[in-house]
């Protein structure tokens, strides 16, 4: 008789739902020659010597086609095995030819209809799809279940084995749309053949609401999970492990639904049984203990998030080790809660820390490119450009790869690079990357988005740098549009938009055309900001300016005048922003003629920054 190592026939699932499986050995009548050896293969195998146990089934094998032939339908069996044995250990290599041997024995001495061909069907799908060949995988697994089907009939366990790892091969694809019916099919299935109050009926609940979560339908997702912990409480006990995993999946429905006080009671739960079931610094428990410090800083509870998370760093450094991708996670989410405290040195130092474990890593560039971008992002807003460009040139390949070419994260990294092009007067470099994420922003957000009038300003003022004022214009006339549409006519963001057309037009010497536009926009910011704001002052100083160039100084200088009291009033008497002002005043008397006046207020100016007029 033949030895074998019975085959999962149900694959593991993803994440925090695995399918529960036993693996149950036959009884085999211990003989002499290649029987006793794999009999002694199998035994050393469950003991855990693993490689004694590929030596002795190897040596089982040789035995078992010296006495039967390499044809004989035991020696599938055998190699089935080994095989099995190769494929726990990652040896997929190894494992491959000798899967594919056991299901050509078998088609030849069963016929390519039985169920044991479609058991060995399934034993190299799941080596495929371990190993990433999805494309072969997928044919194999509906072979299989077309077999089981015909042979065994719809509702068969066989049957319903073949419809999940179907499903599960469709889960690990990302493709939610194909796995959903297929794990609906099993739900039914399973509560018609074990009742509705079984284990394995809650498992098929929880993988279905997986797959409604990812298709969007929250509600049911949410109806499905509450129904599959109902189940594991009853069948499991109130706090057994999986009733954890299922609370937290439920915590992650709420999450998504932006209800972070409904996970947080479910999160403190699942983190109250990883603790009781678990010893003391598993990381089940610094994986619970994270995932409570992110709900409690969704709620702006920093002070409880920070603690929470600076255990969880421990506990991963002391059973992971310091270089770990779980400690690269927990010094990531400390950046993000000094960074929400305010403490810019700090979020850069944990950012750096995660930065330097997750670059030794290729498995993960979301995760990769998540603590980039936040790093960048915190450079730009300290004014360090020259240390968030390459960083950005480093997100971009990596957003691109994780997330598509046309995804809306991407679209801060492409317009700052583009802004650092264009700085560096780079226009034909900078020009495609603002259209991208102009268009990227278009196409998620719509025409009419202030997002997407940011970047048709931005873009207006690449063409103005490069002298296209045609096109400028009309990106600045959407982007007014937009404000004024989304905004209404008497917003700050449409006393932006109002300056930039009207500086478009005083650069080309359409000095008629700008006066309007200058002189709304100045209402706009008196009417919102008051009439001594220092962004006031800026419209002053353009209307000013454009009076100047008209050749109208008698109405600039009041302007002016205006513009220093402004300053002086915001800034006291002796600052930059005042010494600015007067330099205006005293530019436009000595156009004037008016020497002395100009004089004097230059000598108030060199006064103030130590220089001799």
């Amino acid at each position: 008789m033949k030895a074998a190592i019975p085959l999962p026939r149900n694959a593991n699932l993803l994440r925090l739902t695995p399918l529960l499986f036993s693996l149950c050995m036959p009884v085999v009548h211990a003989g002499n020659g290649w029987e006793a050896l794999n009999q002694e293969a199998v035994s050393l195998y469950q003991q855990g010597d693993h490689d004694q146990a590929i030596a002795q089934a190897k040596k089982a094998l040789t035995l078992a086609e010296q006495e039967l032939g390499s044809e004989h339908r035991d020696i599938a069996a055998s190699l089935n095995n080994l095989a099995y044995m190769y494929r726990t250990r990652g040896e997929y290599a190894q494992a491959e030819p000798l899967y594919q041997r056991s299901l050509a024995i078998w088609e030849r001495t069963l016929g390519p209809t039985h169920p044991d061909v479609a058991t060995g069907l399934n034993n190299l799908a799941l080596l495929y799809r371990l190993q990433g060949n999805y494309d072969k995988a997928e044919p194999l697994y509906k072979r299989s279940l077309a077999i089981r089907t015909k042979a065994l009939g719809a509702s068969h366990t066989d049957v319903i084995t073949s419809l999940n790892n179907l499903a599960v091969l469709y889960t690990v694809q990302g493709k939610p749309e194909k796995a959903a019916p297929l794990y609906q099919r099993v739900l039914t299935l399973r509560e018609k053949k074990l009742g509705m109050n079984h284990p394995d009926v809650a498992t098929s609940a929880m993988n279905l609401a997986e797959q409604q979560l990812a298709l969007g339908q929250t509600a049911q997702a949410e109806a499905l999970m509450k129904r599959g912990i109902l189940v594991r409480q009853q069948t499991l006990g109130r706090d057994h492990p999986d009733v954890a995993s299922s609370l937290s999946r439920l915590a992650a429905v709420h999450l998504a639904q932006n209800r972070p006080a409904d996970a947080l009671p479910l999160q403190q739960r699942v983190l109250a049984i990883r603790e009781k079931n678990l010893e003391p610094g598993h990381p089940d428990i610094a994986t619970a203990m994270s995932d409570l410090a992110d709900t409690h800083m969704r709620l702006k509870q920093l002070p409880q998030a920070q603690a929470l998370q600076e255990k969880a760093l421990a506990m991963r450094e002391d059973s992971l080790g310091p270089y770990h991708i779980d400690v690269a996670d927990s010094l990531y989410k400390l950046g993000l809660l000094q960074e929400a405290q305010n403490q810019p040195e700090q979020a850069e130092k944990f950012y750096r820390d995660a930065l330097s474990i997750r670059e030794k890593r290729t498995d993960n560039p979301a995760a990769l490119a998540a603590v980039l971008s936040h790093l960048a992002a915190l450079y730009v807003r300290q004014e360090k450009t020259e240390q968030a460009w390459p960083l950005y040139q480093k997100l971009l390949p990596l957003q691109e790869k994780a997330l598509g070419p046309d995804h809306p994260d991407l679209v801060p990294t492409l317009t700052q690079l583009a802004n650092r092009l264009d700085a560096q007067g780079k226009f034909a470099q900078a020009e495609p990357l603002y259209r991208r994420a102009l268009a990227i922003q278009e196409k998620t957000l719509g025409s009419s988005h202030p997002e997407v009038a940011r970047n048709q300003t931005n873009l207006a003022f690449l063409y103005r740098g490069q002298k296209q004022y045609e096109p400028a214009e009309v990106l600045f006339r959407q982007a007014l549009a937009t404000q004024e549409k989304i905004h209404g006519p008497q917003h700050l963001e449409v006393a932006a938009a109002l300056n930039n057309l009207a500086m478009l037009y005083d650069t080309q010497g359409l000095l008629m055309q700008a006066e309007p536009l200058y002189t709304r926009s100045l209402a706009i910011l008196e009417k919102n900001l008051g009439p001594d704001h220092p962004n006031v002052a800026t419209g002053v100083d353009n209307l000013a300016f454009l009076y100047r160039s008209q050749g109208r100084p008698a109405e600039a200088e009041p302007l002016y005048k205006r513009s220093v009291a402004i300053m002086e009033k915001n800034y006291g008497l002796n600052s930059p922003e005042v010494s600015r002002s007067l330099y205006q005043l005293a530019s436009l008397y000595r156009a004037m003629k008016r020497l002395d006046e100009a004089y004097a207020l230059e000598l108030r100016i060199s006064r103030m920054v130590g220089t001799t007029p």
